[in-house]
């Protein structure tokens, strides 16, 4: 990913809004062990602000960012916090745009070709209208995150606890990496920008340490998508298609370095491959915790 200057940004122009996408609400993973995940996310500057009324689930918020980590195991439900298996790695199963209204961008999205996504919802539980993202992971719509917000009924505030807790140097989101498919980079480009108006920046706009790929930026502004396929030459090529890591945007990189090391993260450093650069740097994956990458980003 990477960290465009101001006027790279302009010179996109206006991009179409088909959905009135205005950046994400939640991204959510879904663990086994949900205590791992949260202490990574605690060292990121995240912190647990609510637990669901009914399930294992927790919402962790930073800024303007929330994060769900869900544990709970139910293989009857298909509900928004019911993921079909947990495992001990972290996985993305979710990012919820905000939009305009979710009931007409849902409506859109399905006329275009999207698969809908068939939920249950119980008592003190709200319908978010969702559609199949890549591999299992699902793309919600919501259009309530202001005055009232989806967590006002799903979820109770954890007491004692800031419900919103200020950004740590700065971080919001930037973007999220995809896996695909050998061959797929097309196929994707075209679902993120007929359904929601995503456009590929040109090759030579490279954000972050890890530059491989596409890079799509939403309408909005606010969000970067990266495709990337595997190497041609790898034998050993994973072709499985997932949501693989988040990033964050931040105004000032070796600062926020500095600053989650003294909290106890710990940071990718190779001397002929990955490092920590003044435009970007990953944490490295703990037992139980993702990796997450950081952007030189003074938005």
């Amino acid at each position: 990913m990477s960290t465009p200057m101001m006027a790279a940004r302009e010179a996109l122009g206006e991009l179409p809004n088909p959905l009135g996408l205005q950046g994400v609400e939640f991204i959510e993973y879904a663990t086994s062990r949900p205590q791992a995940l949260g202490q990574a996310l605690e060292r990121m500057g995240f912190k647990p602000v609510a637990r669901h009324r009914s399930r294992e689930v927790l919402l962790y918020r930073q800024g303007g960012m929330n994060i769900i980590v869900n544990a709970h195991q139910d293989e009857e439900r298909s509900g928004v916090h019911a993921p079909a298996a947990l495992t001990e790695n972290p996985v993305i199963t979710a990012v919820a745009f905000r939009v305009g209204n979710a009931a007409a961008a849902y409506r859109r999205v399905l006329d275009l070709g999207a698969w809908a996504v068939h939920t249950e919802v119980e008592v003190m539980e709200l319908n978010i209208p969702a559609i199949h993202g890549v591999g299992a992971s699902r793309i919600y719509f919501v259009d309530r995150w202001e005055d009232f917000s989806i967590y006002d009924v799903d979820f109770v505030p954890i007491p004692t606890v800031e419900p919103h807790p200020p950004s740590l140097q700065g971080l919001h989101l930037f973007g999220v990496v995809q896996y695909i498919g050998l061959g797929r980079a097309q196929d994707w480009t075209h679902f993120y920008g007929e359904l929601f108006g995503f456009a590929e920046l040109s090759p030579d706009k490279s954000f972050g340490v890890l530059t491989h790929g596409r890079i799509l930026a939403s309408p909005c502004g606010t969000l970067h998508w990266q495709l990337i396929e595997p190497l041609v030459d790898a034998l050993d090529a994973d072709p499985e298609e997932l949501l693989q890591r988040v990033a964050f945007g931040t105004p000032d990189v070796l600062a926020t370095v500095t600053a989650l090391r003294a909290r106890g993260v710990d940071f990718v450093e190779s001397p002929t491959g990955v490092h920590t650069e003044a435009r970007g740097a990953l944490t490295r994956a703990q037992a139980g915790a993702p990796s997450f990458e950081l952007v030189l980003d003074a938005r």
